[in-house]
């Protein structure tokens, strides 16, 4: 699905400058508690203030059967969100396992007060924290993570130095054994950046995951890329069988599959990495 402006009547519409551009918070005509928010025009995040399980974005959908699948059902998880829009995954976190500990890292301080405001969470297991991903990340306890997400964007892009070989090795140390990372990849044929971000993960993890429309592994369109990696067998059959009974319907490559996909590509390292080339605005959100 392309996250794209509402076509719909809004019921109500609230703007702000915030650090990095004009945000809107456009009320869902459909459902009355529920909010887009949209950065400069691209919407980032769906969040549904009554009902925290509601996910419309199908990316999001995805990383949420990865949360269902990470540890028992209802069992508290200690995460990481490395990119917090409007905080739709640590609401449904804080949902589907309560008590829960989450942390929730965005470079936009004003974006998080303006999410705090006028969607609050009331979650004390949630701790937002302002800066940049990659330096709240060093800063994190080595092996007391369950979940890791990467979800950032600058514009239509991952920032560079979130990209690298280094980047992923920093992700690896601050999870416990069997945790698991997750990171939202976004691109369209050739796939040359999906690819290396995969020979990345494969470079630093024992197992790899990847879920995506067929077209999109293809190269037919462009979208996101759900990519998973841990030191432990993934259940890639439960994530198969979830996906499947999605609405929004894609497929699961197991780790064979996963760095077949990769092929010749290689782990992008601080010295190389660059950002992918820019895809049509529109279809990020979280």
């Amino acid at each position: 699905m392309l996250s794209r402006r509402p076509e719909r009547t809004a019921s109500a519409v609230i703007r702000a400058e915030v650090d990095h551009g004009l945000a809107e918070l456009v009320g869902d005509p459909d459902r009355p508690q529920a909010w887009t928010l949209l950065l400069d025009g691209t919407a980032q995040s769906h969040v549904d203030l009554d009902d925290p399980e509601h996910l419309e974005f199908e990316y999001v959908r995805r990383i949420a059967h990865v949360v269902d699948t990470v540890a028992p059902p209802h069992r508290p998880v200690r995460a990481v969100h490395l990119g917090g829009g409007a905080w739709t995954l640590p609401r449904y976190v804080a949902a589907t396992r309560p008590g829960s500990v989450q942390r929730v890292v965005d470079l936009d301080a004003a974006l998080i007060e303006l999410v705090r405001t006028r969607l609050p969470v009331d979650d004390p297991g949630i701790q937002l924290q302002s800066g940049d991903a990659r330096a709240r990340l060093a800063g994190i306890p080595a092996g007391g993570t369950d979940l890791a997400v990467l979800d950032v964007f600058a514009g239509a892009r991952t920032p560079a130095h979130l990209t690298s070989v280094e980047f992923v090795r920093d992700a690896h140390r601050i999870l416990a054994p069997g945790g698991v990372y997750v990171a939202n990849v976004a691109d369209g044929g050739p796939l040359a950046f999906a690819r290396s971000q995969v020979a990345t993960a494969a470079a630093v993890f024992a197992e790899l995951a990847l879920i995506a429309v067929p077209d999109l592994l293809t190269g037919r369109r462009f979208g996101n890329l759900v990519l998973i990696a841990s030191d432990a067998p993934l259940p890639v059959p439960e994530l198969t069988r979830r996906t499947a009974s999605d609405p929004f319907r894609a497929t699961v490559l197991d780790d064979d599959e996963a760095r077949a996909f990769a092929g010749r590509a290689e782990p992008r390292t601080d010295r190389t990495a660059t950002p992918s080339t820019d895809p049509p605005a529109g279809f990020f959100g979280r």
